[in-house]
């Protein structure tokens, strides 16, 4: 009898490492592009008046409460309608780092506000310039103060990269979704992809623990 299934095998290795490095791929640019975004986003809010942060503010909730699978399919259905299809990689990308854009802003906010006004004045009496003090006073301190929750929403961003397989990405889940239906072997797949995640996540969780223990020595 022909069988339609096919156990999972060495010769399935390269396929499932593409997904792996397809997954690393889109989390670090959505990570390094959201950052660099909320960086800019959080520094407007810290020294805009209450109207531009109500404002800036209202906009971000969006993307922050709306689940980011219904902000990939909105993006790509609407892109494809109006006649620019992207590639699932650049498609997701947009989305998922503007995503985290959401979520880092307020975290770099954060860690903008902490340096206190006292010691921005120290600064400016000493001569510095607007622009030193930000560079040389409220980047190095407020930065330092939002290592760990940086860090959080990091590892949330490459769990959350999961999903862009909804829009055809080839990233692990999806990779692992295509084993499945050749494979029928839902379990072992599947622990493996948990034990992917785990490994990427455990040791940068660890990692931000040392270095906040470390900072407050």
């Amino acid at each position: 009898m022909f069988n339609l299934f096919t156990p999972l095998s060495w010769n399935d290795a390269p396929f499932i490492m593409q997904g792996v490095l397809n997954t690393v791929y889109i989390s670090v640019v959505a990570i390094v592009i959201g950052t660099i975004l909320g960086m800019i986003v959080g520094f407007i809010r810290a020294e805009s008046n209450k109207a531009v942060n109500i404002l800036i503010g209202a906009i971000l909730d969006i993307f922050r409460s709306v689940p980011l699978i219904i902000q990939l399919i909105l993006f790509t259905t609407y892109i494809g309608v109006i006649g620019y299809p992207l590639d699932p990689f650049v498609a997701g990308s947009i989305v998922l780092s503007i995503y985290t854009m959401a979520f880092m802003s307020e975290v770099f906010r954060g860690g903008f506000e902490s340096v206190s006004n006292s010691m921005r004045t120290a600064a400016r009496s000493l001569g510095m310039t607007y622009w030193q003090t930000v560079r040389y006073i409220r980047l190095p301190i407020g930065m330092r103060t939002v290592f760990t929750s940086w860090l959080g929403v990091a590892l949330s961003v490459i769990k959350d990269s999961a999903l862009v397989s909804v829009i055809g990405y080839m990233e692990l889940l999806r990779t692992s979704e295509q084993l499945i239906s050749r494979t029928q072997q839902p379990l072992e797949i599947l622990i493996g992809v948990g034990i992917f995640y785990f490994i990427i996540s455990y040791p940068l969780s660890k990692y931000g623990q040392y270095v906040e223990k470390r900072m407050a020595i």
